[in-house]
């Protein structure tokens, strides 16, 4: 044979094993012979090292063995050595593969039960719409809706019955047929797919469910999952004030969680939970919950009074154990986040099943799977920090984000001098602590405090993605190198400068360096260090570099977030793991557009608005029904800084923080117009398009009537000439607005005073109604001027409170309407609303 093939026989002495080497030779190596190779090649595996030879030599046993047999031995050894490794690796192969088509059964049992279900249903209302149904003798029809007993809350058997019965929902939900799941948009299962999601179609409130396989024991998903605040980046606390045994070794768990709010437009969130822990006959832990009832529950009203108090229906985790390891784990997320009492803007944050999926289900799913492959040593990071290193800067990062976003009173922040007026809200906090939670030593007492200066802005035609990922890779046209310059000297023990160190410029080099991806690439860990140069000689060989720990996420248009986040904050060059941090940063949120009918879509992109035709390129036709994809993108974007401070410098740095937020708004503004697809900017130059003219008559439209029925221009008359007209309107100081007139006008034209005052843009402007402009008394003193309006064709309204979308107050001195005529005088176009020295209050 040419090929030596390795052959173990013992002797019936069991003191020898015979080798069968090349050209059909048999060795007979004694069993301390091959203890002597093992050994050898334990220590020096690689054929080629020197090592392995001197070990041979001096090992007198081996002495007698020829060097070509031992060669052969150990590529023998090698041989089934990769062998054992490559079938352990297929059996582990194929144990994924056995627990994920079980996973597809079940799933496919669901839906077949599902659908079994929906057929009944249907022939039932098919029934239904051909029987008359029953009436009492009232005359109103007879009803039947489930009847839920109620348990006492306060007793523990009360408790326990109350756990019970949320077991058995939550299980109908998890492998049940208790909620119309429908496929995830965007996620389809394959392959590659991390697991199975979906979102509930309709149902009371929102929820979400996702189920797949993760290479951990059931018990240590258990209590990762149960420590929310370690990997739900939107929880805030959580607090555990009872707990006791509930029979069958489970345990309840009465639980008040705080979470933090995405925006600065609407409070956050808390929930008085019931949690029950228990192992099912088959082996499988679950953990359920659900609100308990009462809007008084829970906590002392003080410790709750930021919050707004939320409901979860019978949500949880069901793990089951896989044969050979791993685990088949089931998540539900069942939600009632009571929207209505968010500004209507925000509603589909708070109304949406995708949402919840985002935020809580895959978000839990993902980090348990990122657990469970830094356990297995799957994730490598650079510069040679641990992945949990990583993974804890990147929570601290997005935890200080959201802290001062939220401004909770309980923290140390309060409000600084705002009296309504002013859009971007100055909060201080003099007890902030820098330091990491396992070295509060490194808590700088010298400083006086921290400042965050924070805002919430409509973004409109540019995806959040798309904004975000220019924001990361072009920071110099957005961001002040001295301001990042004041920061990172601030948090250097024994700096006391104000605005910076010395006078210093960017050199416009911005160097990125990847630390490393957390949670299935979804999000990005860096250092960027910013080149700068000083103004001074003497110190032009000094280094003036600045470093940020910066934390990206949702910069793929695919990713599975519900926003997309730059986060940062100054550090020292050396990175030590316990380094302070002061995150500032960025958050834009998509917000879902609202479902219409694709013909009343494409009438309304065809009213007289400058959003078609104030385009900058060439003319697109669209056709009927088919509407620019970018329409329907809104985003809300929030915007948070902070600045430390010394208590002698509290109102300069609150000054200085006020004007760079607002350069920074402005120039963000700029970019999100300059990359949007719509290509929208009025502000150089309005290029009219051949095809669309609308706009330009509209405006000659509105300053001829104005004229006409107030017997004044509405501009100046060097300004009436041309195309300028529609420019000179659109830069007007006063806010100018066109309503239609139907039966429920709507807005269908603005100037930018206008958008600023309703704080929306020109496309969502056609969602907003006449009567969601005014409060109630200035609805009633409309509808007293509507008649002199429409009579005499002109009207002037006293000083009053109209509404942004927003859900802001804004206060006018004097406004004026009047009906725009068209080109022949006769017809009314639509009526128009001038707002003289209108501001927030």
């Amino acid at each position: 044979m040419a090929m030596a093939v390795a052959q173990h026989r013992e002797s019936s002495s069991g003191s020898s094993i015979d080798k069968h080497l090349d050209a059909g030779k048999y060795v007979r190596y004694t069993a301390e012979q091959v203890e002597a190779l093992e050994r050898v090649y334990a220590e020096c595996p690689k054929p080629s090292s020197l090592r392995r030879q001197q070990l041979i030599r001096e090992c007198p046993i081996l002495s007698n063995i020829e060097p070509k047999q031992i060669k052969v031995w150990f590529q023998n050894r090698r041989c089934r050595e990769k062998q054992k490794k490559e079938s352990s690796s297929l059996q582990t192969v194929n144990r994924k593969l056995t627990a994920m088509n079980k996973l597809l059964m079940e799933e496919n049992d669901r839906l077949q039960k599902q659908v079994s279900q929906l057929v009944c249903e249907n022939g039932y209302m098919k029934q239904q719409l051909h029987t008359v149904p029953a009436a009492d003798a009232s005359g109103n029809s007879l009803v039947t809706t489930p009847h839920h007993s109620l348990r006492d809350a306060n007793s523990p058997a009360g408790l326990i019955a109350i756990a019970e019965e949320t077991l058995a929902e939550f299980l109908s939900k998890a492998t049940g047929t208790a909620v119309d799941w429908v496929q995830m948009p965007g996620m389809k299962p394959g392959p590659d797919s991390v697991g199975i999601f979906s979102i509930s179609q309709s149902c009371s409130g929102v929820a979400a469910r996702a189920c797949g396989l993760v290479s951990l024991e059931p018990i240590k998903i258990v209590e990762i999952l149960k420590d929310r605040p370690s990997w739900s980046r939107d929880c805030r606390n959580l607090e555990v004030f009872t707990m006791f045994p509930a029979g069958n070794g489970g345990t309840i768990e009465l639980v008040y969680t705080q979470t933090f709010a995405p925006t600065t437009l609407a409070p956050a969130r808390d929930f008085w939970t019931l949690r029950y822990t228990t192992t099912l006959e088959n082996g499988s832990l679950v953990v359920c919950e659900r609100s308990l009832s009462g809007s008084g529950a829970g906590p002392s009203a003080a410790a709750a009074a930021q919050f707004a108090r939320a409901e979860v229906l019978p949500s949880g985790y069901l793990i089951r154990p896989c044969e050979g390891g791993g685990s088949i784990i089931h998540i539900v997320d069942h939600l009632n986040l009571e929207a209505w009492s968010v500004p209507e803007v925000l509603r589909p944050l708070y109304e949406s099943s995708k949402v919840v999926a985002q935020k809580m289900t895959i978000a839990a799913l993902l980090y348990i799977r990122q657990i469970a492959q830094e356990t297995s040593g799957e994730v490598v990071h650079s510069l040679g920090r641990q992945p949990a290193v990583l993974r804890t800067f990147s929570q601290r990062l997005s935890r200080g984000f959201n802290d001062a976003i939220n401004g909770f009173s309980d923290d140390g922040w309060s409000i600084l001098n705002c009296d309504g007026t002013e859009d971007v809200i100055i909060t201080i906090n003099s007890s902030k602590s820098f330091g990491s939670t396992s070295h509060p030593a490194t808590v700088f007492s010298f400083l006086g405090g921290v400042l965050c200066a924070k805002a919430s802005m409509l973004i409109q035609n540019v995806g959040p993605a798309v904004l975000v990922r220019f924001l990361r890779e072009h920071r110099s046209e957005w961001a002040d190198f001295n301001v990042d310059a004041y920061c990172a000297a601030s948090l250097k023990a024994g700096t006391n400068a104000y605005p910076g160190m010395r006078p210093t410029r960017f050199t416009g080099s911005q160097i990125i360096m990847p630390l490393g991806h957390i949670v299935e690439h979804e999000e990005i860990l860096e250092v960027i260090r910013l080149e700068g140069q000083s103004f001074v000689q003497e110190d032009a060989f000094v280094s003036r570099d600045i470093h940020l720990l910066q934390v990206c996420s949702g910069i793929d248009e695919n990713a599975v977030g519900a926003c997309s986040e730059l986060v940062f904050g100054p550090i020292d060059e050396m990175f030590p793991d316990d380094a302070p941090l002061l995150p500032s940063g960025f958050r834009v949120i998509p917000l879902d557009s609202k479902p219409s009918d694709p013909q009343d879509s494409f009438t309304a992109n065809r009213t007289l608005d400058l959003a078609s035709s104030l385009e900058v390129g060439p003319a697109i036709n669209h056709a009927a029904g088919d509407a620019p994809s970018c329409q329907s993108t809104r985003s809300v974007l929030t915007i948070a800084f902070q600045f430390p401070f010394e208590s002698n410098l509290q109102e300069n740095v609150a000054n200085m923080a006020r004007q760079y937020v607002h350069s920074v708004i402005s120039s963000v503004q700029r970019v999100a117009m300059a990359i949007s697809p719509a290509g929208l900017n009025p502000a150089v130059g309005p290029k009219l398009s051949p095809g669309s003219p609308e706009a330009l008559t509209l405006a000659q439209w509105i300053c001829r009537s104005y004229s006409y029925y107030l017997g004044m221009e509405l501009l100046r008359s060097e300004s009436l000439g041309g195309d300028s007209i529609l420019k000179n309107l659109w830069q007007h100081r006063d806010a100018i607005l066109c309503c239609s007139l139907k039966s429920q006008p709507i807005f269908i034209f603005a100037n930018q005073a206008g958008l600023d005052m309703l704080e929306t843009t020109l496309v969502a402007l056609q969602d907003i109604t006449l009567d969601k402009l005014f409060d109630e008394s200035g609805r009633r003193a409309l509808c007293s001027d509507f008649a002199k309006l429409m009579q005499q064709g002109f009207a002037c309204l006293s000083a009053g409170i109209c509404m942004s979308t927003m859900g802001r107050h804004v206060s006018y001195e004097q406004a004026f309407a009047w009906k725009v005529l068209e080109a022949d005088e006769t017809t009314v176009h639509c009526l128009a609303f001038s707002f003289v020295n209108w501001s927030f209050v």
